[in-house]
This record gives C-alpha cells, sequence and structure tokens, in this order.
C-alpha cells in the first residue's frame, strides 16, 4: 500500500487538461472517456477544512482513465517527467500487465507523457512502452530518454481541446492495420 499526500498531486496539471479535452470529445460526441478514481482509505482530517492530510491506497489502480473512441476500447495512463529519461518505475508492473490484457482483448492502450522541461506532451503506444519495458526485464535501461522517443507521435492542441491525442490514437490504429501481426 502506497501513502498519498503532496507526491500524489504531481500529474495534477496535465490530468486537468486531459479531463478538459474528454469533456470537449463527450460534448462532441467523439469519445467518452472516464478518470478513474483511485480508491483511499483517509488516515488524518483537517479538523476545520475537512480536507484529507494523509491517505492509504485501497489497492493498485490499474490506468487513470479508460472509456470509448468511436466504438474502440481505450485505455491510458497520464504521466509527467521533468527529466530527460523517464524512470520505467513509474509505470507499475501490474498497470502494464492490465494493459497488454486490455490490448488482448482488442482494445488501445497508451500512455500520455508530459515532459515538462521541454514542454511536449506525446502519445506513447503500449507496443513501444512494452518494447521499452522487455528492455528492461532484460537486464537493459531501467529508463527511456527523450531522444529514444519517436518525435513524431506528438500530441497537439486544437482550439480548445488542449491535449489532441484523438489524433495520435487514430494514426495507432492505421499503423496497427498496415501490421496486424505487431505483438502485444
Amino acid at each position: 500500500m502506497g501513502t498519498w499526500n503532496s507526491r500524489g498531486l504531481r500529474g495534477s496539471t496535465l490530468e486537468d487538461m486531459i479531463n478538459h479535452s474528454n469533456q470537449v470529445y463527450r460534448e462532441r460526441g467523439l469519445a467518452l472517456i472516464q478518470k478513474i478514481p483511485t480508491p483511499i482509505t483517509p488516515i488524518a482530517i483537517e479538523k476545520e477544512s475537512r480536507h484529507i492530510t494523509l491517505a492509504y491506497f485501497d489497492q493498485k489502480s490499474t490506468v487513470d482513465y479508460i472509456g470509448a473512441v468511436q466504438g474502440i476500447p481505450v485505455c491510458f495512463d497520464a504521466k509527467e517527467c521533468s527529466a530527460s529519461t523517464f524512470p520505467l518505475q513509474n509505470v507499475h508492473e501490474h498497470q502494464v500487465r492490465f494493459m497488454r490484457e486490455f490490448e488482448s482483448q482488442g482494445g488501445i492502450s497508451f500512455i500520455i507523457l508530459h515532459w515538462t522541461a521541454v514542454d511536449e506532451i506525446y502519445y506513447v503506444p503500449f507496443q513501444e512502452l512494452y518494447r521499452f519495458w522487455l528492455r528492461m526485464e532484460a537486464g537493459g535501461r531501467k529508463s527511456f530518454t527523450y531522444e529514444e522517443l519517436d518525435k513524431s507521435w506528438r500530441v497537439g492542441r486544437q482550439r480548445d481541446v488542449l491535449v489532441h491525442y484523438l489524433e495520435m490514437l487514430k494514426r495507432d490504429l492505421e499503423e496497427r492495420d498496415a501490421k496486424p501481426d505487431v505483438p502485444g
């Protein structure tokens, strides 16, 4: 069990932008994506404001978001990285397992990664994440670098859609259709 405190708020800006984008997608009938709350047990509550100041996670979460885009099941996690290297320890084994199982059921899994140092957001397809994961399991580096990331997966903005990941999801689907034997 992990402890919840201010470190748990690290991704809140990215998540706020994704939540706003998901609301726009929903209003336009493009996608229905929900943020999955992480169940917690409060330990300490500030009496006057009634804010939780200390809590424990009840269980391991799967991913941050799940839903459907035009009939296609989708799940993804939002991550932020302030350095030029993204530690794979920021993605937990149970999350990788869930995304892999989700893909085996015909869904699409990915990560939205915000490199805060350069203020760029990327769609990391599950196949790419899994390639880095397998490299780590084989004894290789326990991270991947900004330089290793395919910059063509950069997520843009479109008017009021702050994180317009549907463009990259479309590309992911097109590339999968072109190479149906991609392992997941």
